[in-house]
This record gives C-alpha cells, structure tokens and sequence, in this order.
C-alpha cells in the first residue's frame, strides 16, 4: 500500500502524478502511539484496489522533507498528518485521530 517517501524530488513527481490521481502523503512518527493507530486505521480503511496514491513520511528519518511539504502545500506541520493532493494542491489536511477515511475517500473522488 505505501510508497516510501524518502526524497525531497520525489515531491516534484507526486505533484505531477496529482493531475492523473489524488495523492495521498501520511506523515508519520514512529515515536508516537498515535501516530501508529492513524496508521492502521489507514490501512484498514483503504482496500489494495483504490485509486489513490499512498506515500508514507517518516518523520524521524526524513524532517527535511516533513519541511518541504509544509512549505510548497502551505500547512502547518503535525503528526500524525494526512494530505489529500489533487492537481498539484493540497485540498485535504488533518492530524491526530481526526484523520477520517471516509473524508479522505469524499474529498479524493469528489469534483
């Protein structure tokens, strides 16, 4: 389900690939408790066959690009944090446990 986000070009591809299909970034800490819950109720939420994108943030081995994101997509930076990107912007952002699938899913095939 994940793809590794590990490097900040990796960013200019997602933006790209964002025009095609909605992206979705989880910026995760594996120090964190909660953190590890978003992440499973992600993956329990999300069947192997959806039309999204996912990359996963590690936010204790990559900080530079938890900063780069929060710079090009304009938000605040949290963890956990979930961002919906479509057409080259973020149209979703959450954190902690208000991170919603369905909202995700609403908002990633909504016009």
């Amino acid at each position: 389900m994940w793809k590794e986000l590990s490097d900040p070009n990796q960013l200019e591809i997602l933006i790209s690939d964002s025009s095609v299909k909605p992206q979705v970034i989880f910026k995760h800490s594996t120090r964190c408790n909660t953190s590890s819950v978003t992440k499973n109720r992600i993956e329990r939420g999300f069947d192997s066959n959806n039309s999204l994108d996912f990359y996963l943030l590690d936010l204790i081995k990559h900080r530079n690009i938890s900063h780069k994101v929060a710079d090009i997509f304009k938000v605040y930076h949290e963890s956990p944090q979930i961002l919906l990107i479509k057409n080259g912007e973020c149209v979703y952002d959450e954190s902690h446990l208000a991170i919603n699938v369905d909202e995700i899913t609403e908002q990633a095939f909504s016009s």
